[in-house]
Parts: structure tokens; sequence; C-alpha cells
């Protein structure tokens, strides 16, 4: 017998008592019914996620925004905030995108403000609506000194 096997044999007799197992012990049979009805209960039941905005009123979603974007410190953030705000099933107010507007030029990201004219277009119903957009926008823009993809591709229209 080599030394480990005796090394073993020797270890498995000084074992303490928490490393013994106590035997189980099953004092109901489980029928199959029984484990169906357990199982049923936890299929198809995942936790419902709540964001901490279900109720919020638009004027709310407004005041949210335009406070996010008058603290915008970076590009990064700027986007992040962008991509949040038109990730709702709505049109961003006049007043927030005039703050994201303004957080474009503070972190002189040209492109992004161009891209949220983009992001108006694509969320819009009609392109009425479009137009009172860029009306309610046209001073703002003219300050900013920012063109529409429309000015700057006419060819692509």
């Amino acid at each position: 017998m080599s030394s480990l096997s005796i090394f073993r044999v020797a270890t498995r007799a000084v074992r303490p008592a928490s490393f013994v197992r106590a035997p189980i012990v099953r004092s109901r049979v489980q029928t199959p019914v029984t484990v169906a009805a357990t199982r049923a209960r936890f299929f198809g039941i995942t936790p419902k996620r709540m964001s901490g905005h279900e109720d919020e009123t638009y004027e709310e979603f407004s005041a949210r925004f335009e406070k996010e974007f008058d603290g915008v410190q970076d590009v990064f953030e700027l986007q992040r905030n962008l991509n949040n705000c038109f990730a709702y099933d709505l049109v961003p107010s006049v007043e927030v995108l005039t703050a994201a507007l303004k957080a474009a030029r503070r972190v002189n990201d040209f492109p992004t403000a161009v891209r949220v004219f983009e992001g108006i277009k694509a969320k819009v119903e009609n392109q009425e609506q479009y137009k009172q957009y860029l009306e309610a926008l046209e001073s703002l823009r003219q300050e900013l000194g920012v063109a529409l993809r429309e000015e700057l591709y006419p060819q692509e229209e």
C-alpha cells in the first residue's frame, strides 16, 4: 500500500463531526401532481422591474430632462441623456430640445447638435410637426450655428 493511500485512510477516520452528512429523511412523498403544481407556481414568473418613472407626467418628464441637460459636462453624458430622452414613446418638448442643443454647444459637439434634429424628424408623426419644431427652434439654431442635415447634404433627400 502506498503512503498516499494510507494518508487517505487515516484522514477519513479523523474527520470532525461537521463533515459528516446527516441522512436525508423525507417525511412525505411528492406525487406527480404536487411536483407539477410546484413547477407551475414558478413557471413564467419574472420579477417586475420598476424604473421609477411609471406615473410621470409630460411636464415632469420635461423638467427632469431639462435638469439632466443643464448638468451635462461631457459628450458621453450628452449622448446618453439624448438616447434616454428619445427612447420614450413621445417627442421631447421644445424646452428639453433647447437644453440639449445648449448642452451640445457647451461641450462643443456639433455632430450631436445636428443629430438632435434628425431625432426630432424620426420621432414626429408627420412633416408638418417637424416644421413646427424647426420654427420654434429656428432662432436658437441660428444663434448656435447648427445646420440641418437637409442643408448639409441636399442631394441625399
